[in-house]
């Protein structure tokens, strides 16, 4: 399918649908495609256009505008805004400004009830504003660098509620590492690895995981595929992969997937379904880290002994990047409070991972986690989880 009529299969299905009616695998399909359609791109301002428009069908607002803060921090400027040409503010203005300055999200439903609103922009531009959405954007040292702006929500109610500010968040983190990367002149590949890793994040958080969860099983996965002979390029491209492993979460019911007591055999066929709804989301992308996280997706519950699932593939049958991230994702998961479960002391664990030694892990791998024990829980205390989700 060419770009264009891709772009038109969007708009389209938005046309007919907002975005609060849609389920998570379709949220989830629609990021696909716009990440697919950015994939085309070279220049850093059309891939902020595309994570705009994104931005607008996440949360079936009227327009998006990405706000970026001057190198003297004293403006703000538009970098992409929908229907309007440039704009440059004091950094101080309006509720972007308010949203920036605060470091902190703000959702409106009627900003000219708010004191905060510069009405002088509407006057100017002849456009009229009534709910709003405001994420300030951050770079790797935790500074704030811009704003994505959300306006006038297309729903019902015509406001905004959380889910769009969670979908919100998923296009800002994707702008703001672009934008990141364009003033550091890297490579966009290094944008789309951040793609992973948020999206990772994003479905463990249904389960009520913290994104330290995928962050850790990626260095984990990292230094078990560097022991077991792999090289830096494929330890490096499991790293970046590894955190999609429970993607096809987002499929799964909550009234499941945060079940505080044991699963009902028919919920526990529900649950297990998320391996293979995880491989068939992803497993069609040409992209190599994107074919990395079908496989760790599809293959990262099952066993040694064969005794997994969803096929009960056995031994070396097992992709090793599939038998590394259970490793990994076991560790972290039995040393971590769940919704189901507090969590083990580290001798537990050891001892746990001693008799699956054969059964459900690679022999090899667990050798090599016991003699790589000490980076493990090094890696665990450096990414602890430093808040609790209710």
């Amino acid at each position: 399918m060419g770009r264009s009529q891709n772009d038109n299969k969007i708009k389209g299905f938005f046309m007919t649908r907002h975005a609060g009616s849609l389920g998570a695998n379709e949220i989830l399909e629609l990021v696909f495609k716009y990440l697919n359609k950015i994939s085309y791109l070279r220049k850093y301002d059309d891939i902020i256009k595309v994570l705009a428009d994104m931005g607008r069908d996440l949360t079936s607002s009227d327009r998006c505008t990405v706000w970026v803060v001057s190198e003297d921090q004293t403006k703000l400027w538009t970098k992409v805004a929908h229907g309007v040409e440039y704009i440059e503010i004091p950094v101080e203005s309006g509720i972007v400004g308010a949203s920036i300055l605060q470091r902190e999200n703000i959702i409106i439903e009627d900003v000219y009830k708010d004191e905060r609103f510069n009405a002088a922009v509407d006057k100017n531009t002849g456009y009229h504003t009534k709910s709003m959405i405001v994420i300030p954007m951050f770079d790797q040292d935790d500074q704030v660098i811009g704003a994505f702006q959300a306006i006038n929500s297309q729903n019902e109610s015509g406001v905004y509620d959380r889910r769009d500010i969670e979908r919100l968040t998923l296009a800002s983190t994707f702008a703001a590492n672009t934008l990141v990367s364009a003033r550091l002149t890297e490579e966009i590949e290094e944008t789309q690895k951040e793609v992973v890793f948020t999206m990772g994040a994003i479905g463990e958080s249904r389960s009520k995981e913290t994104g330290n969860h995928v962050k850790r099983v990626a260095e984990y996965s990292k230094v078990l595929a560097l022991a077991y002979g792999l090289s830096k390029e494929e330890a490096d491209l499991l790293k970046e992969a590894s955190p999609m492993h429970d993607i096809g979460k987002v499929a799964i019911p909550d009234s499941i997937l945060n079940k505080p007591g044991s699963f009902t055999p028919e919920e526990r066929k529900v649950m297990e379904t998320h391996a293979e709804k995880g491989h068939a989301m992803i497993k069609n992308s040409t992209r190599s880290l994107l074919q990395a996280a079908a496989i760790v997706a599809y293959e990262h519950h099952e066993r040694w002994d064969g005794k997994g699932y969803p096929r009960g593939i056995k031994g070396e049958a097992i992709h090793i990047y599939g038998r590394i991230t259970a490793v990994a994702d076991v560790f972290d998961a039995l040393g971590s409070d769940r919704v189901y479960k507090k969590a083990w002391d580290d001798e537990r664990i050891f001892t746990l991972f001693a008799q699956e030694r054969g059964k459900q892990f690679d022999p090899t791998l667990v050798d090599l986690f016991f003699e790589n024990k000490k980076t493990f829980l090094e890696i665990r205390e450096k990414l602890k989880d430093e808040f609790d989700y209710e």
